[in-house]
């Protein structure tokens, strides 16, 4: 035998070590021993890798958080143009169920004209009740065309610009108006006050008056035409000395919240104050 063609018994050894460990690690005898082997190079991976994350981390921060910012500022922003429209649609919705009620109320009354006006002001007087709107003799508007709104009475126009009015309403504590009460159609006077109450005068005493009854205008007096509707009787003050009866009511408009009202064009009324007789007159 070639002596250069023997192996070694190093490499032998070596062989024989290597195949010993390859079959007890197949059995599972090596799991304890590379275990204990492993588990400090896996606490310094995982030191390491954490440490490298926190690095990393401090570094990208900055730029995350200016990214974030800008993304935050655009949804605020997107947020904030939504809103607005939001607002924007719920007033046109509001305009377009007032118009259509105003619609409707000319509807039921079609033997009147009118010329819708906004309401672009109030007296801030605490002692006279009176609006300023949006309409004025250019637009065919004179002092005396009675208000109206789609619920019922509001006043009638007291001065007029050319493109502006003031319309007194029938809060106001100067003001009468005509009335007649349904169903038992008796004659009453409305009268405003400094409150803003509205109370009826005038009541004949034979006349029995029940809460719920509704106010209209009756037409005499000749400054508002009849059968507009105001309000609704809410008690009755009756005493059996009195000549009379007097009763609160309550307005069908809300005064506090008028947007949009209707004036009356085509109704001319009649200026009595000549044929009222004066004290000493012969």
């Amino acid at each position: 035998m070639n002596p250069k063609s023997r192996i070694p018994w190093p490499t032998i050894t070596l062989s024989l070590i290597a195949v010993g460990l390859v079959i007890l690690a197949l059995g599972g005898y090596l799991t304890p021993l590379s275990r204990l082997t492993l588990s400090p190079v896996i606490a310094v991976q995982t030191w390491v890798s954490e440490r490298f994350q926190a690095v990393q981390f401090y570094l990208s921060a900055p730029r995350d958080v200016a990214q974030l910012t800008r993304e935050n500022e655009a949804l605020n922003a997107e947020v904030a143009h939504l809103q607005t429209q939001i607002i924007e649609l719920q007033q046109q919705l509001g305009e377009f169920r007032i118009l259509s009620a105003l619609l409707d109320f000319a509807r039921a009354y079609p033997e009147y004209q009118y010329v819708g006006a906004s309401v672009i002001g109030r007296d801030p007087s605490p002692f006279v009740k009176y609006i300023h709107i949006n309409r004025g003799s250019d637009d065919g508007l004179r002092r005396g065309m009675p208000v109206v709104t789609q619920q019922g009475l509001v006043g009638r126009i007291s001065q007029v610009t050319a493109s502006a009015a003031l319309v007194q309403l029938i809060t106001d504590p100067s003001v009468t108006v005509n009335v007649r009460l349904e169903p038992t159609r008796a004659e009453a006077i409305l009268s405003g006050s400094i409150t803003g109450d509205i109370g009826l005068d005038l009541i004949p005493q034979a006349v029995t008056i029940e809460p719920g009854e509704l106010v209209l205008t009756s037409g005499l007096g000749g400054n508002y035409p009849p059968n507009i509707l105001i309000g609704q009787v809410t008690g009755v003050r009756s005493q059996d000395y009195d000549l009379f009866q007097s009763a609160s009511m309550q307005p069908v408009v809300d005064f506090s919240n008028l947007e949009i009202v209707l004036v009356i064009t085509n109704f001319q009324p009649v200026d009595l104050s000549p044929l009222i007789p004066t004290p000493g007159a012969p």
